[in-house]
């Protein structure tokens, strides 16, 4: 009789907020993982279903406080869906235990610790891991990801606008300053802890701009594209809070510095992507509808008046959380990296 395969054991380290439940949904589908933990800072051990009542009959897993050795006794692979600061604080110590770390916040994105404290507010505790952690988009990064103990997992954000941006840097057909991001996200972007702007009220039937020209992302972004395109680069990035709950679509505005075409463009992405399963190039204009509970990023470009459009969308709480943290699970244990993220799981 053959033996059951060996599963890779996870645990789920801060578990109630969007963001962790799509990430328990998608492992669920998983055929090659188990989950055996799910942290949390309530002390009375609740159910997951409690927090998540969708999990109800899907996930039989009490909630317990994070204690490091507990929980790598039990797992080998850590995802911590922890805010920034609270997440540099557990990661170490997880690390020191032997697990495997995807890390969805910030603190390990930045490679300066000084851009860190100036954008975060807070002293990084852990600054020499700074600078040697992968930057999860497997897109760019696909090859420098296996292998690695600790993934710093993109914000939806900048997943979005990068992947809109690079092909165009790479290929020198923009110059890398003043490039113009528009970006418009679902209120789940902000989060499952309540605020005054999210709430129903404040937010529905209205439509803002917000963190002008002091977003968190813009470093990161700039980061990002500055060491794939090999230039330094800025850019000008505008987030805005539209009233649905899930979705992302970055509208991208950069003059061509050399002549072109909309169709070479088009092609250029095709190009570009070749080789990357979750990032469709289209003819259409993209729609958040269209991405929305899927792992795929949609990119199309358009030319007007020497000025290069690009539009780009994709579920910010799939491809731009939890999705790709899953990509970048796979990836690190030698799954294929479609794995639970398509619509025949493998």
């Amino acid at each position: 009789m053959n033996s059951r395969p060996v599963k890779t054991k996870v645990a789920i380290i801060g578990a109630t907020g969007y963001t962790a439940v799509e990430l328990i949904k998608i492992l669920l589908r998983h055929p090659h993982v188990e989950i055996v933990a799910a942290t949390t800072r309530r002390e009375d051990n609740p159910p997951i279903s409690e927090i998540h009542p969708c999990l109800t009959g899907r996930l039989d897993l009490r909630c317990e406080l994070l204690d490091p050795a507990t929980i790598a006794a039990k797992a080998d692979v850590a995802f911590a869906c922890l805010p920034h600061v609270a997440s540099m604080e557990s990661i170490p110590l997880l690390l020191a235990e032997g697990l495997k770390v995807i890390d969805l916040s910030a603190d390990y994105r930045l490679t300066d610790p000084d851009v860190y404290e100036q954008w975060y507010g807070h002293v990084h505790t852990d600054p020499t891991r700074l600078g040697t952690v992968v930057y999860g988009l497997p897109e760019l990064y696909r090859k420098q990801i296996p292998g690695h103990k600790l993934i710093a997992n993109p914000g939806c954000y900048t997943s979005t606008a990068i992947l809109g941006i690079s092909p165009l840097l790479c290929g020198g057909y923009i110059d890398p300053q003043g490039i113009i991001i528009d970006g418009k996200s679902g209120v789940s972007g902000a989060g499952r802890t309540p605020k005054l702007g999210t709430l129903f009220s404040e937010c529905n039937e209205s439509v803002t701009a917000y963190s002008v020209g002091n977003h968190r992302h813009a470093p990161e972004i700039d980061q990002v594209l500055s060491d794939v395109s090999g230039t330094n680069t800025e850019v000008v990035f505008t987030p805005h809070l539209i009233p649905m709950d899930r979705g992302l679509l970055c509208s991208i505005y950069a003059p061509a510095i050399k002549k072109t075409t909309e169709q070479e463009l088009m092609q250029v992405f095709s190009d570009f992507y070749r080789e990357s399963h979750f990032v469709r190039i289209v003819d259409h204009l993209p729609r958040t509808k269209d991405v929305i509970h899927t792992n795929f990023c949609d990119i199309t470009v358009r030319l007007s008046r020497g000025i290069i459009h690009v539009f780009s969308a994709l579920d910010n709480l799939v491809k731009g959380a939890s999705g790709v943290a899953v990509q970048n699970f796979n990836l690190m244990c030698g799954y294929d990296e479609t794995t639970a993220l398509v619509d025949s799981p493998q």
